[in-house]
């Protein structure tokens, strides 16, 4: 079947899935403590394997540090939301139900799927109403880590996040664990608009970290606690088991509302093989940055047992870092060695150029080209692309099977990851869907393929910006 076309065959007499509450779907891959995924019943038929999952949108409490609860939104009662871990070219039924005091919908962030199930209110779908439900359907394809997470208003802010993850059948490079990790700014309030009488204000106090070519500058943040790995707050960190000797696929995966994070392995260097979900030639590196909804796979190579923390940054802003733990089974008494990573302080940080895709890349001069301004923050609470604010903004008009190139400039004193949806596109020599421009002055450009028509989004994926306006509408004409 065409991947991009809207699935409506299904098996026969496949039941009804209910509340989460049993373990992973792929019964042969090492999961986290309490990283549960949905149950789910599956039938041969037409076009793959169908399997039916149910998230529940709902209000509730968990514990994210020893003296810690935070009250807030849940997908089935779990904060992040369960993980989905299915296969390449499975079909895929999502019902949804909005339990919560206001509409919401769900958003498969990096995956191309039919435009009537990208989960963007008033633009492919209308909102789920509280009380209401709505069914996605769409194939698992292509393999990659992915995310999942509500995209109305502030509701990310909320807690209304998860991992999709989609496995090949032949992976690119060899690993014996296989773990996703979701990164998370941690708000213990209602999340509020940036900026304004009503809203959060005030300036950061000061550019406390720089690195990999990027800056974090003064601008407008809101209160986050602090950083969490998993759910979990570093004084009760998630535990990654492995032995020595073994080849661990680490999944990062950073669908936080406002927080570009540095990554770094104390005792160990990475070797990246996916960006986006998007297979990579490996290279191996000490330190790697994730904008807001990028997403990056590394191996480590389990040769220095040991109890080590896996340490967690934010670039902009001062909020206090998180960390995991990766544990050797053979070194469990030993005592969690301290301070940073050095991959903080020294050696070598992951840079866009050094990302070489094992795919077929867009190739050509474009048929159009489009120069974007990102402007906002400091005296105005806008955020805005060429001068405009989303919704009161033009739409980006494109035609079927052009070459696209967006030139972005970036006149803000913050970072801005930027998502397209429905679409990869080419950076360097990488396929990403999110690409983070630097502040002050900072450029990127890339170029994709219009293949997928439809109205689709484009927007800085700090929910705060977006909400203020840094959105467009790319429409197929």
């Amino acid at each position: 079947m065409d991947r991009r076309k809207f699935l409506l065959s299904a098996a026969s007499g496949v039941a009804s899935v209910g509340l989460l509450n049993g373990s992973a779907i792929a019964a042969d891959i090492d999961v986290a403590p309490n990283n549960a995924a949905p149950s789910t019943t599956s039938s041969r038929g037409l076009g793959g394997i169908l399997r039916k999952f149910r998230l529940v949108a709902q209000q509730g409490e968990v514990e994210i540090g020893p003296d810690e609860t935070f009250k807030t939104w849940l997908y089935n009662g779990q904060f992040p939301g369960p993980e989905i871990r299915v296969k390449e070219g499975d079909r895929l039924q999502i019902t949804v139900k909005n339990e919560l005091p206001e509409e919401t919908t769900v958003h498969w962030h990096g995956v191309p799927v039919p435009n009537a199930m990208d989960g963007v209110p008033g633009l492919t779908q209308k909102p789920i109403a509280p009380g209401e439900s709505f069914e996605y359907a769409f194939e698992a394809t292509p393999a990659g880590s992915y995310l999942y997470h509500s995209h109305v208003g502030l509701q990310i802010d909320r807690g209304l996040i998860g991992a999709l993850v989609i496995e090949e059948a032949t992976p690119h490079v060899a690993y014996d664990r296989d773990y996703v990790l979701v990164l998370d700014d941690y708000l213990p309030g209602a999340p509020q608009p940036l900026g304004g009488s009503a809203g959060w204000g005030g300036m950061l106090r000061g550019d406390w970290w720089r690195g990999g070519g990027m800056m974090g500058m003064a601008g407008q943040m809101p209160p986050y606690k602090g950083l969490l790995v998993g759910g979990q707050l570093p004084d009760n960190p998630r535990v990654f088991d492995t032995k020595r000797g073994e080849r661990v696929r680490l999944r990062f995966v950073n669908p936080s509302g406002a927080s570009t994070i540095r990554v770094a392995i104390a005792g160990h260097r990475v070797t990246v093989s996916h960006c986006d979900g998007r297979p990579v030639e490996p290279v191996t590196v000490d330190s790697f940055v994730l904008g807001t909804a990028e997403r990056y796979d590394v191996i480590v190579e389990a040769n220095n047992p040991g109890v080590w923390p896996i340490s967690v940054a934010a670039i902009e802003g001062d909020i206090p870092p998180g960390r995991a733990v990766l544990r050797y089974t053979d070194a469990a008494a030993s005592a969690l060695r301290d301070g940073m990573p050095e991959g903080f302080t020294s050696g070598r940080p992951l840079h866009y150029d050094d990302l070489q895709s094992l795919e077929t890349l867009p190739t050509g001069r474009p048929d159009r080209v489009f120069d974007l301004l990102l402007r906002g923050g400091m005296m105005s609470s806008a955020w805005t692309i060429n001068g405009q604010a989303y919704p009161e903004a033009d739409p980006i008009a494109i035609s079927a099977g052009e070459r696209i190139r967006f030139r972005m400039r970036n006149h803000s004193m913050m970072l801005h990851p930027m998502h397209l949806h429905g679409h990869f596109f080419r950076v360097g020599n990488a396929l990403k869907d999110t690409v983070l421009v630097a502040a002050h002055m900072g450029r990127a450009e890339f170029d994709f393929v219009a293949d997928n028509p439809g109205r689709w989004f484009f927007h800085c994926h700090n929910i705060y910006h977006m909400e203020a306006g840094m959105a467009r509408e790319v429409r197929y004409v």
